[in-house]
């Protein structure tokens, strides 16, 4: 999930994955890697158990918490998923562009760049995360994924994808947050990004929620990238390591989804204009002519509409 995306370059697809998965072409040879200042092992050790034992008070405590109405329980979750970059060093911007939120559900969507991407998006819009059925299994990050009420799908089979976009519509309409990557694999962050796979953006439509897209930036990406077969405890020493990180979480304005429930008079499905439009909005480039008037008047056209007017610091 790591490395930068150029002309002409394809992606060497791990044994095992199917053909229909999105796969960077981020190495973790070509990509993952800091030049900047670093820690000595002494103070990096320390953050990193710092770090950990950060994590295991979010596991230990992740049960009762969930028994605390929401508002108490989205507090709590914010202000632990602070405390995870904090702990490794790792200095946070939040940018968010005001609005009224719903009563209702809501879908978040972001660029991936790092694992770091789930707590600093947590930190400020806490929701179910919507994962892959491998990160259950992961040593402790799995246990607390968990009890933090994932949504695990089965990215491997084409044919669960149907179910997967029903259940996170159902979850939304039950009026959660749901939290999604919708390029389905991690970049270096030096480029682009990859596209947005649309089939979330169908839930968002079933439910008739909105989207609200979310960038994430790192001042060293390559010190934070974890892409491609990069083991995570060689990308969790590197980001200790590395000194002076920083991050910035850009909240932006929100996408009504139920205005593209229909097909345009183009023949597209109103879920591709959506993740168009969403990602846009995280790339901040504007979208077509042509993609504005089949999203209609209230899309996300441009990087100036969505400037964030609030800053805070963690």
């Amino acid at each position: 999930m790591t490395g930068s995306r150029t002309a002409g370059t394809s992606a060497s697809r791990p044994a095992g994955v199917s053909v229909w998965m999105p796969v960077a072409p981020c190495t973790p040879q070509a990509c993952a890697r800091h030049t900047g200042a670093v820690r000595s092992p002494i103070p990096a050790l320390l953050r990193l158990l710092a770090g950990c034992a950060w994590t295991l008070l979010g596991v230990a405590c992740a049960p009762p918490v969930r028994l605390l109405p929401a508002p108490a329980r989205g507090w709590l979750v914010r202000r632990w998923a602070r405390g995870v970059p904090r702990a490794l060093g790792v200095r946070v911007t939040v940018r968010v562009h005001p609005y009224a939120p719903g009563s209702g559900g809501e879908l978040v969507v972001a660029n991936h760049i790092s694992w770091l991407d789930i707590p600093l998006v947590a930190s400020v819009l806490p929701g179910r995360m919507l994962a892959k059925s491998e990160v259950g299994r992961w040593p402790l990050l799995g246990r607390l994924a968990g009890l933090g009420s994932t949504l695990f799908i089965d990215r491997d089979r084409l044919r669960a994808l149907p179910g997967a976009v029903d259940t996170v519509a159902a979850a939304l309409r039950a009026g959660s947050r749901v939290v999604a990557f919708p390029e389905g694999s991690t970049w270096c962050g030096r480029g682009s990004g990859g596209v947005f796979r649309p089939a979330v953006f169908q839930a968002a439509i079933d439910a008739e929620v909105s989207v609200r897209p979310v960038r994430i930036t790192y001042g060293t990406a390559g010190a934070v990238a974890f892409v491609g077969d990069d083991p995570l405890a060689a990308s969790l020493w590197r980001v200790v390591r590395a000194a002076g990180l920083t991050a910035e979480v850009h909240v932006l304005a929100p996408i009504p989804a139920g205005a593209r429930a229909f097909v345009p008079a183009s023949g597209e499905p109103g879920r591709r204009t959506l993740a168009r439009a969403a990602r846009a909005a995280v790339v901040g480039t504007d979208l077509t002519a042509t993609a504005r008037a089949a999203a209609d008047q209230t899309a996300v056209a441009s990087d100036s509409a969505n400037r964030p007017a609030a800053s805070v610091h963690h």
